[in-house]
């Protein structure tokens, strides 16, 4: 029986000792080296910066962007990390891409992306000491609001942004004046606030005392599908859903005076075009013009109705008309400016430093606010 009792618990605690073998865990092989987390891009104290990309099959990689940056060859490490640093930069918003093999990409480690309608641009933001105007600053903020509406004018679902000036909601009494605000060609409703930082500019403006609380309204410019058979009715169709679609929309939304007196117009390249073609034949409707490295083609022509409009320069308050001295569409600005002079009309020409870029037209932005709605 003691017998017995000793071959069982000798079976059993081999099938113990099998078993607490058996449940131990494998040994893990070492982790194989994870590629190492790259940052792009990379503001130095210094103000350079570096941009990196991680292409291994990649054959030539490049950095494209505006002003300083230009477009710079990358280097390729062993790791398969393409890589450069530029500048130092001065402060200032910059919109880049990568050129790989050809094909230009945003950069897939910055979430900061130009809003467009095919993006292929990177927002690269180095603040100014002391902030520059369209950096963000300890002042009283307005409200960037978004709206999707039906535009019966063009039976589609359409999208805008409107940017109500600091105490807006608390002065229940007040109406104000209305800027509206329009992007270039490729972008979109979102551009102007995105990259041209539209509500921080009048923010600082506005604090600063240098431009009146007003809305600014930055509907989308581009009211038919890209394509040759849309170019020439583009600018028709565009009018239409702002005259009847837009405007309607924000003066039965918001408490704006609705009168040409305190209604404005202005845009940037395609958005200054649209903005004279509008602003110059709907007279009766916006009393301020602005454009910014725009043209209306041949002026003598399409201006005709405006330029033979006896009222025109009691109608219109300000037309102003700003283009960098290195912009590509600086002589045909000129041949319209020419002709404004010709016919007397009253406006302000500037030719300023810069090409046509954003930072260009955020400066444009500073100077032409504070020149809307006052007492000329």
């Amino acid at each position: 029986m003691k017998r017995s009792h000793a071959l069982v618990a000798l079976l059993l605690g081999a099938m113990l000792c099998s078993r607490a073998v058996a449940t131990q865990p494998a040994k893990q092989k070492p982790p194989a080296s994870q590629p190492m987390a790259l940052v792009s891009p990379e503001i130095h104290a210094d103000r350079t910066v570096t941009f990196r990309l991680r292409a291994p099959g990649a054959r030539q990689v490049k950095v494209s962007g505006e002003l300083a940056i230009g477009t710079r060859e990358m280097k390729r490490e062993e790791n398969g990390v393409w890589s450069v640093t530029v500048g130092p930069l001065k402060p200032e918003l910059y919109g880049y891409g990568f050129v790989v093999d050809g094909l230009r990409i945003t950069d897939p480690l910055n979430p900061r992306l130009k809003p467009q309608r095919s993006s292929s641009t990177s927002i690269l933001d180095i603040p100014g000491n002391p902030p520059l105007l369209h950096d963000y600053q300890e002042v009283p903020h307005g409200t960037v609001h978004f709206h999707e509406y039906r535009s019966r004018a063009l039976g589609v679902v359409r999208r805008l942004r409107v940017y109500t000036p600091p105490g807006y909601e608390q002065k229940k009494d007040t109406r104000y004046p209305v800027l509206y605000l329009l992007h270039g060609s490729g972008d979109n409703e979102a551009t102007w606030t995105e990259l041209g930082r539209a509500h921080l500019i009048l923010d600082n403006l506005i604090a600063q005392g240098k431009a009146r609380p007003m809305l600014i309204v930055m509907p989308d410019g581009h009211a038919l599908p890209p394509g040759s058979e849309n170019r020439g009715r583009a600018g028709e169709a565009f009018e239409k859903d702002l005259l009847n679609e837009v405007i309607p929309l924000v003066e039965r939304t918001y408490r704006v005076q609705a009168d040409a007196e305190h209604r404005a117009i202005a845009g940037l390249s395609m958005g200054a075009r649209q903005a004279l073609g509008v602003g110059l034949t709907q007279r009766d409707r916006f009393a301020w013009i602005g454009a910014m490295s725009g043209y209306v083609a041949d002026p003598a022509k399409n201006l005709a109705a405006a330029i033979n409009d006896p009222q025109l320069s009691k109608k219109v308050r300000l037309l102003w008309i700003a283009i960098g001295k290195d912009d590509v569409l600086l002589k045909p600005t000129e041949e319209m400016e020419k002709v404004l002079k010709e016919k007397q009309i009253p406006h302000t020409y500037r030719v300023t430093e810069g090409n046509h870029s954003w930072p260009v037209w955020r400066r444009y932005l500073g100077e032409f606010a504070p020149l809307l709605f006052q007492n000329r």
